[in-house]
């Protein structure tokens, strides 16, 4: 079986660690370049690494309790006790778990800033093509 060039690229980057229970685990899309760029930018601001990222296409989905429709849709974040978040909630869990990102976290507290972000992020995730994604699956959202 041979391994392709974005599989290894998976592999060196993000590799597969189901078995910690102590850390966030952030499930996000694999095939897309422009999400693969988002999370290396998350992982630079975790300092203290406390999230897994995984690509949902090698991610034991049942495990977390994610559909992979609910990952196909949107990033998901997994807590350590459990709890799923996906789009805007994930992005406002993921910036309180980063001590750089927790000022940005503050702003979700402010009226109508969750329903707003919800909006600014499916608009980024509908044309998520447009930043410089010339992936497969980016394009095929572009349909």
């Amino acid at each position: 079986m041979t391994t392709t060039k974005l599989e290894a690229a998976l592999d060196e980057h993000w590799p597969v660690n189901d078995t910690r229970t102590d850390s966030w685990v952030l499930i996000f899309d694999g095939d897309c370049e422009f999400c693969r760029r988002q999370v290396t930018l998350i992982k630079r601001w975790d300092v203290h690494s406390r999230i897994e990222a995984l690509p949902f296409q090698r991610a034991d989905l049942e495990r977390y309790g994610v559909s992979r429709s609910a990952a196909e849709e949107a990033m998901q974040v997994v807590t350590p006790s459990g709890e799923v978040f996906h789009g805007a909630d994930a992005v406002r869990e993921i910036l309180r778990t980063l001590p750089l990102g927790r000022p940005l976290a503050w702003a979700f507290r402010l009226p109508g800033v969750t329903r707003v972000a919800e909006v600014v992020y499916r608009w980024i995730a509908k044309r998520r093509h447009r930043f410089a994604c010339d992936s497969a699956a980016c394009r095929r959202d572009a349909s």
